[in-house]
């Protein structure tokens, strides 16, 4: 089930944004197949969410035999995907060369930080710096404060394997057409460099500047932050047009005391507010002011600890997560209206489907050698 159904992708096992894009594209019905070393894994398997959905071998790629089992895998896959540093693979003998020769029409997905090539190509890095190098920890931040660490999301996760699933799924596209596969170089730094698109572009025009905390979109404006409430929580808003400024004022009873709508967008006007509202926001408790803010189009919403997402009735109601073995998965994103994705499967444990999968690609399993 779902859009990719028919789809197989070898998956090399490895940690953050390869397992994610994998995860993503076996979500959405791709045959996602996992391959992994033969030592016992450290995380039991229903907590391993990034595979779920995907089956497991294991096979010593440092062995003859070990690649010998992955080429006759590539054969029979219409993508692979690997997040070494630049050179291991070729290094093991299935590098992309190697892969397409015995395989013309394969997809060769490769995930790192720095990219193929360039200066930092094979240094070692993570999420922080690779968002470093693109500016967008710099951006991120209060003003008068150091730059905010945005968990691992921008680059490990948006700039990284989500950008990796979709230049696979593009390559496959363009593979139906063509007959031939190619190398997909998917880096941690151009991703995000991608989503910060709009940044450097307001940078270059002159409506966004450098000064960390003092732009429209990263809680330089009163009217797009977040607020403490009397029980130590914190509400958003996000009142940028005028009219949703308008029902934020009108909601909160300060017509006659800020900016009128449309003046708000003023930059020297944008923190008179700002008094008013820590004040006011720290009056009621944050289960209160959504009961102000029910039905509104004030751009107001709860900041909601992790634990709480679950049970939101946003969430309930659209059937956002589901429970897997004990464990709170979130649903395939996006939704589709006909190729529906089934319900994420369960990680499965270790070289679960060494022997069905090898079977079917008339692979005799090393340990079976002698």
């Amino acid at each position: 089930m779902g859009p990719l159904d028919g789809f197989r992708v070898i998956e090399i096992e490895g940690i953050g944004p390869c397992p994610f894009g994998g995860m993503l594209l076996a979500d959405l019905g791709a045959e996602v197949i996992r391959v992994g070393r033969p030592e016992p894994s450290f995380l039991q398997a229903n907590f391993d969410v990034m595979s779920r959905g995907k089956k497991s071998v294991t096979l010593d790629l440092k062995t003859q035999d070990g690649k010998e089992a992955l080429l006759k895998l590539v054969e029979t896959a219409d993508a692979l995907i690997e997040g070494f540093r630049p050179g291991v693979m070729e290094r093991l003998g299935v590098g992309p060369e190697v892969c397409l020769e015995v395989n013309p029409r394969l997809v060769f997905g490769r995930m790192t930080g720095w990219g193929q090539d360039g200066p930092w190509a094979k240094r070692a890095g993570h999420d922080i710096n690779y968002i470093s190098l693109a500016g967008a920890l710099h951006a991120i931040g209060h003003a008068g404060h150091r730059p905010t660490i945005p968990l691992n999301l921008v680059g490990d996760f948006g700039g990284g394997g989500l950008l990796l699933a979709f230049g696979v799924v593009t390559a496959l596209l363009e593979a139906q057409k063509s007959g031939k596969g190619q190398v997909v170089d998917a880096a941690m730094v151009d991703g995000v460099a991608a989503l910060m698109a709009s940044i450097y572009a307001g940078m270059q025009q002159g409506f966004w500047s450098d000064r960390r905390g003092e732009n429209l979109l990263d809680s330089g404006a009163a009217f797009y932050d977040v607020y403490e409430t009397s029980d130590g929580k914190y509400v958003s808003i996000g009142a940028l047009e005028p009219q949703f400024y308008k029902e934020l004022l009108e909601r909160l009873g300060l017509e006659a005391e800020a900016p009128p709508p449309g003046a708000h967008l003023n930059p020297a006007k944008w923190n008179e507010l700002r008094p008013k509202l820590e004040e006011l926001f720290r009056t009621k408790t944050r289960d209160e002011w959504c009961a102000v803010f029910e039905d509104s189009d004030a751009c107001f919403a709860p900041v909601l600890a992790t634990a709480e997402v679950f049970e939101h009735e946003h969430h309930v109601a659209r059937g956002s997560f589901v429970d897997i073995d004990g464990i709170k998965h979130a649903v395939a994103a996006p939704r589709f209206s006909r190729t529906k994705p089934a319900d994420p499967r369960p990680a499965r444990d270790r070289g679960a489907d060494n022997e069905a999968v090898f079977a079917e690609c008339g692979i005799i399993h090393p340990a079976e050698h002698d």
